[in-house]
């Protein structure tokens, strides 16, 4: 392990690798609160390759569920990485690649499984995946694997794993259905709060504009022109909106990727591989697929679209500003989401500075009523209620 650890470059433990490497090797169950890029893969993936049998060649003796197909190829790249020594086999299962792989891997036997609970509980079903022999389940991203309608494979797949086992469950946030998780199917878990100072950390800085709906393309374009990123993530809300943001993109300044739910594996694959390379500079994506996104070279975030939900935007901020470098979020902000732009402050603890792009005017002007001119007010006629009707709606 030690050197798997210098090759990999690691020289100084994390705080999240800190706390929980200890307790996990001491066999205890933890629920850990830690943001994506803080070495949180490392952290639990270092105490399960050690306390793996690499002789044994029966069942796997670990199991790591995650909510994506990229973030389990991610972690079974670093778990692949950290357990070349000891020859530990690790496979990846997830969907949107053909299931005979994946069962031609795990009769050929595997140590440590990483994969998402749906084509988990999919292998099991077909009697390829036994979990008979598992001593370690790790949960990670539980509050993503919540949010995105996991919890019924969740909890089948560990009512189905041997009741004397370890359990490390590591969350961004811990909202209440992630605690009644753990109070179900863990064992007096240690508890361990590792991102507290995170959330809004110091090194990256956080902005919003305020902008017209219809003017957002126009200020996105701005915005990359005079920032240069080194590298960039734009989330969008929507797969549509990531499509139609991708195109604008691509045609104006190109290397830029796109990826989304409903794109094949193959795409998402491909595209990933050219942003990690450094080969595009600029990734377009939506909440879901965007959430697997573990690259230390971006440099700024854009939420073109102010998330749904609080705990979104920590997770997208999270892109950037990781393993401690520095970084830059803008959030793209309408008139009419001050609300969603409060609460996300709360959520934080920090209030974002507002940002303008020189001579772009991203909001409409107002014009006071005594200079609206006669062309300005609302037109009368046939089409006057239809117009009604549709603003309404």
């Amino acid at each position: 392990m030690r050197e798997a650890l210098a090759k990999a470059e690691y020289t100084t433990a994390t705080p999240v690798q800190a706390a929980l490497i200890p307790l996990a090797l001491a066999g205890k169950d933890v629920l850990g609160q830690a943001r994506t890029g803080t070495g949180k893969t490392a952290a639990f993936g270092i105490p399960l390759l050690e306390m793996i049998d690499a002789r044994a060649t029966s069942s796997p003796q670990a199991l790591v569920l995650v909510p994506t197909r990229e973030l389990a190829v991610q972690v079974r790249d670093e778990c692949q990485k950290l357990g070349q020594g000891k020859k530990t086999k690790v496979i990846a299962v997830y969907g949107g690649k053909p299931i005979r792989k994946q069962i031609d891997q795990l009769q050929r036997g595997a140590h440590l499984v990483v994969g998402t609970p749906g084509r988990v509980i999919d292998l099991i079903g077909r009697g390829i995946l036994i979990l008979d022999g598992l001593t370690h389940v790790v949960l990670d991203e539980a509050d993503r694997m919540l949010d995105i309608g996991f919890r019924p494979d969740i909890e089948k797949i560990l009512r189905q794993c041997p009741t004397q086992r370890q359990t490390l469950l590591l969350s961004a946030t811990v909202p209440p259905p992630v605690e009644r998780l753990a109070q179900r199917y863990m064992q007096n878990p240690e508890s361990l709060d590792c991102s507290s100072k995170e959330i809004s950390g110091d090194t990256i800085e956080q902005f919003y504009f305020t902008v017209d709906q219809d003017r957002k393309a126009g200020l996105l374009l701005r915005l990359l022109e005079r920032e240069k990123p080194e590298q960039a993530i734009v989330f969008c809300r929507t797969k549509a909106g990531t499509d139609r943001t991708f195109r604008r993109l691509e045609k104006k300044i190109g290397s830029v990727g796109c990826i989304h739910g409903d794109l094949p594996q193959t795409t998402l694959d491909r595209v990933m591989k050219s942003f990690r390379a450094k080969e595009l500079k600029i990734l377009v994506a939506t909440d879901v697929v965007g959430r697997g996104i573990d690259v230390t070279g971006v440099s700024h975030i854009v939420n073109n679209d102010i998330p749904s939900f609080c705990d979104d935007y920590v997770h997208r901020v999270g892109r950037t500003g990781r393993m401690g470098r520095e970084g830059v979020a803008y959030t793209f902000v309408t008139p009419e989401e001050g609300a969603e732009l409060t609460r996300i402050e709360m959520r934080i603890n920090r209030v974002l500075k507002r940002a303008e792009i020189e001579g772009y005017e991203a909001t409409k002007p107002i014009i006071p009523p005594e200079e609206k001119k006669p062309e300005d007010a609302p037109k009368k006629g046939p089409g006057a209620r239809t117009r009604r009707i549709r603003r309404a709606l």
